[in-house]
């Protein structure tokens, strides 16, 4: 293939690029083993994750001797403060290369899930140095400080990273790579409570932490040996042998001008596209952190409530196959109106849940929002800006849309303790999603 020099240094280079083997030898397209590698990077961040460590909130509690309320809100601390920092860190993406930073990223995630094992006898410790009276306030001190290395890390870095660096090995095929991980990881994510529930009762939240973190230091040695930053740097081209130069592509999907982070941000479009992904995360996470009172306050059970999980995730994979497939052929802002209809007809469910057809209509909106989210916030950023700054560009509109994810519990919260219903929430997000469905009309790809 033609060789293409890059326009970046990484640490991806010399030695170190071919290390332990030169991926150009491999009898394959190499973008397909990055590919793997990059979905196991996203599933190895679980941990690191709401579904992950909501497992094991209510031992935490209990170490602590915490109020559900005071480990909630160090949650959304950490989570605010590794939101501020995942932009400015995004452009060690773009300096090092997506395979230095997923591995470091996954030792430093295994790391902290070993401190978070022992953070009740760190809080323990640390407490002896001050007044009994501080107590709480050392324990909610050091819980934020591990949730926010646990959401910046796992979260962010590690899954900013492995998406990034597929996105780099494919153009015209990108929006079926990216399918690939979000059916994989809406599998993978769907389990993962099962498993540390499994490991929790097998051996105590603590040993479950432990081992958690061997597994995800294995993912760092896969890493360093299997991925790779960017196909120019080893003499390919993205797509490799997929790509067509008569292919029918839609010409939103050929390479464009390469935009700064400054420049991108100046853009209707960069804009649209990100409050469209925040909107989602938010009304999405608000609803998986309330959904037991929300199905209480309509009359149902615990049961019900939690059992909308499971054909949602159904209908977000085959939502997101068919995304993923139309995005290497249609604008994305067809797409982007997708996802905001998703998250309008899940508000409008909520509002008037009860015991009948609103809950398919909840189904329906929750794999919605599910099967566009990674296309729409994955997509979009190397289409529409190119590839030069895509970790800088990510990594800004990452930060965005997790300080929304945190922002969505509390919101609702406020809500029904103000006013007995989360009603005035779910018709404020139904308004954002008709004014984003509206906007998306006119978020064309910059030039």
């Amino acid at each position: 293939m033609t060789s293409v020099s890059s326009n970046r240094s990484t640490s991806d280079s010399g030695w170190f690029a071919n290390f332990p083997f030169d991926p150009a030898r491999v009898p394959v397209f190499y973008g397909t083993v990055v590919l793997v590698c990059g979905t196991l990077g996203v599933l190895a961040s679980a941990p690191g994750q709401t579904v992950g460590v909501s497992v094991f909130t209510d031992f935490l509690i209990d170490a602590h001797q915490l109020s559900r309320s005071w480990i909630s809100f160090a949650y959304l601390a950490g989570t605010i403060g590794s939101a501020l920092m995942i932009s400015r860190a995004g452009r060690l993406y773009d300096r090092f290369g997506g395979r230095l930073v997923s591995t470091v990223s996954a030792l430093m995630l295994s790391v902290v899930l070993i401190g978070m094992s022992v953070s009740d006898q760190i809080a323990g410790a640390a407490a002896s140095w001050f007044p009994e009276r501080y107590g709480d306030a050392v324990s909610f001190t050091v819980l934020s400080v591990g949730f926010f290395a646990m959401r910046f890390f796992g979260q962010g870095m590690l899954t900013l990273s492995s998406r990034n660096m597929v996105l780099e090995w494919f153009e015209q095929r990108r929006g079926m790579a990216l399918a690939f991980i979000g059916i994989s990881i809406a599998f993978g994510f769907s389990i993962t409570p099962p498993i540390f529930e499994w490991l929790i009762q097998k051996g105590g939240w603590s040993w479950a932490w432990r081992t958690i973190a061997v597994m995800v230091a294995g993912f760092a040695v896969v890493s360093i040996c299997f991925s790779r930053s960017r196909p120019e740097e080893h003499g390919m081209l993205p797509d490799g042998p997929f790509a067509k130069e008569g292919r029918k592509a839609h010409a939103e999907t050929l390479q464009g001008r390469q935009f700064t982070l400054a420049e991108a941000r100046r853009t209707y479009s960069f804009w649209v596209f990100t409050f469209s992904v925040v909107l989602s995360g938010l009304l999405l996470t608000a609803f998986s952190f309330h959904v037991v009172s929300i199905f209480a306050d309509a009359g149902m059970s615990r049961a019900r409530a939690v059992a909308v999980f499971v054909p949602a995730a159904c209908v977000s994979v085959a939502i997101e196959f068919v995304g993923g497939w139309l995005s290497d052929f249609v604008k994305l802002k067809y797409l982007a109106m997708v996802q905001s209809a998703g998250s309008l007809t899940l508000a409008i469910a909520l509002t008037f849940l009860d015991s009948g057809p609103s809950q398919v209509f909840v189904v329906v909106g929750m794999g919605m929002m599910q099967g566009m989210f990674s296309i729409v916030s994955g997509v979009t950023w190397p289409r529409f800006f190119g590839r030069t700054h895509l970790g800088a560009i990510s990594g800004f509109s990452t930060s965005i849309v997790v300080a929304g994810t945190a922002v969505g519990p509390y919101l609702f919260s406020v809500a029904h303790e103000r006013t007995g219903s989360y009603r005035p929430a779910t018709l404020l997000c139904a308004g954002f999603a008709v004014a984003l469905i509206a906007a998306s009309s006119r978020a064309d790809r910059p030039h």
